[in-house]
């Protein structure tokens, strides 16, 4: 196997309603004196060629992060897959195979991340999900381009669970360990922000 790309574009997805967080934009939330989006950032971009935020409503809000925004492109906040959707056809747009998706409340995000994913792809898996020890990760994974016709097919069809989607598409699991810290620690609640806080700073 061998990666599709040298280097990834990748959608960071933000288009969701953060009801455990209190509506909003999650990613916006301070964490340890910047948006937590700002630590995504900083965790990816040195992994990846381009970035693209996934998020609906104005885009102006996201201007200081410097990054393209693309809304859903189904109507009715129909989830992380309609973010998929929209990364894979702006990957599309820029001439690349494949595009990474990550959500945008996840900011330890491993150094060989991409690198693995990408290498995990191959003919027969069109897509790789990231895993941390026993736990599937589908939203943070490489994904085909090609795979866009079916996926939109399948949203259309109301079918939008992200792990039935990779499974159908053909999946290869790439394991990281999740000790001492899970790498793909997600913010949720106001009890995780503050988790991540801590790890930021142990002391």
């Amino acid at each position: 196997m061998s990666p599709p790309e040298p280097r990834l574009p990748a959608v960071l997805l933000a288009g969701g309603l953060a009801r455990r967080m209190g509506g909003g934009d999650k990613c916006l939330v301070p964490l340890a004196g910047r948006p937590l989006l700002a630590h995504v950032i900083q965790a990816i971009r040195p992994q990846v060629d381009d970035l693209l935020l996934n998020a609906n409503g104005d885009p102006a809000r996201f201007a200081a992060f410097g990054l393209p925004v693309r809304a859903d492109p189904l109507p009715g906040f129909p989830g992380p897959l309609a973010g998929v959707l929209a990364g894979m056809r702006w990957a599309a747009e820029r001439g690349a195979g494949h595009v990474l998706s990550l959500p945008a409340d996840t900011p330890f995000f491993p150094p060989d991340l991409a690198g693995q994913l990408a290498a995990a792809i191959s003919p027969d898996h069109p897509v790789a999900c990231a895993a941390s020890g026993d736990r599937e990760h589908p939203v943070i994974a490489v994904w085909s381009v090609a795979l866009a016709p079916m996926l939109e097919e399948q949203l259309l069809a109301g079918k939008r669970r992200v792990g039935a989607f990779a499974r159908l598409a053909g999946r290869r699991l790439v394991v990281w360990p999740a000790a001492p810290l899970d790498p793909f620690f997600n913010v949720n609640t106001p009890d995780d922000l503050a988790l991540a806080v801590g790890r930021l700073d142990p002391t």
